[in-house]
């Protein structure tokens, strides 16, 4: 059994942890506020360009001369999954949810006999993922939004993922992320943003009205297709960021408050061994006064 010296320095050191657990709630309670409200202002731009990229790509399906970024390359046999995490931990199952799904579609994609290829962006999905599909990660892009998400990292991202597609290297790119719901749920989101996925209600139909280009297709899709593919990263890394401080705020709380239950419980064991002893040692004072 513990001594009284042992036990107060557990309680010690368990109130220690508890005044990191609470300031690390109050800090991603803080920065989750701001990172809520930009997730929620990037969602609409970025549905609505989402939405008419898979318009187009579903008109323009088996035309030739279409946007490879639009069309594809026809094929589906070497799929890009880009798994979105966080570079830290702390934050309950935000990133082992968004790995876990994405380890579902490696075995599926290579259960239908694709080749599968990962781009990492953030160093606890590699972390992750290289214990069993290590040799399938071609990069990983750490140190993302510091201090804050911006469009240039959502850039970095974006150009990375073009140069891979202009040189050959993949059929179709998938994105996996957490979306944001509140601070205590997360939504795992898997988007397909090359070719952008047809609409359900999806084939063309015959006689709808085309799209009419000014100044010509050519030079409005040669901007805007990767414009939406950097959109669609950083509508993800702003629901990553405000799901990981929902994530992290939880944890801490929930930390905080095992903190709290285990330093009473140690107390109540502390004092029980002292009152133990204390009657021990007046059952031998009454003893030896009697003795004598």
């Amino acid at each position: 059994m513990p001594s009284l010296k042992q036990y107060r320095l557990r309680i010690r050191s368990v109130q220690n942890t508890q005044k990191i657990t609470k300031a690390m709630k109050m800090v991603a309670a803080a920065k989750l506020r701001r990172a809520q409200e930009a997730a929620v202002a990037g969602r609409p731009y970025a549905t609505a360009m989402d939405r008419m990229m898979a318009s187009l790509a579903g008109a323009m399906q088996g035309k030739a001369g279409a946007p490879r970024l639009l069309a594809g390359t026809g094929d589906d046999k070497v799929h890009l999954l880009i798994v979105a995490t966080a570079d830290r931990g702390l934050c309950g199952g935000f990133n082992s949810s968004i790995v876990r799904e994405a380890r579902r579609a490696v075995r599926a994609l290579q259960a239908d006999g694709k080749t599968v290829k990962i781009l990492c962006v953030g160093r606890k999905g590699r972390d992750q993922l290289r214990r069993d599909f290590g040799s399938l990660i071609i990069d990983t892009i750490a140190d993302l939004g510091r201090p804050r998400v911006s469009f240039g990292d959502a850039t970095q991202v974006a150009t990375k993922v073009v140069e891979l597609f202009e040189a050959g290297e993949f059929d179709v790119a998938t994105l996996f992320y957490n979306r944001f719901r509140s601070a205590i749920s997360q939504i795992i989101t898997k988007q397909q943003i090359i070719p952008p996925a047809l609409p359900e209600q999806a084939a063309p139909v015959a006689g709808a009205a085309p799209y009419e280009f000014e100044p010509d297709e050519e030079t409005i899709l040669k901007d805007l297709l990767p414009r939406n593919l950097t959109v669609q990263v950083y509508r993800a890394l702003l629901e990553n960021s405000a799901s990981f401080f929902g994530a992290q705020m939880t944890a801490m709380d929930n930390a905080t408050r095992n903190a709290g239950d285990m330093i009473r419980k140690l107390t109540l064991s502390m004092n029980r061994q002292r009152q133990a002893a204390i009657t021990k040692e007046l059952i031998e004072i009454i003893s030896g006064a009697q003795a004598v």
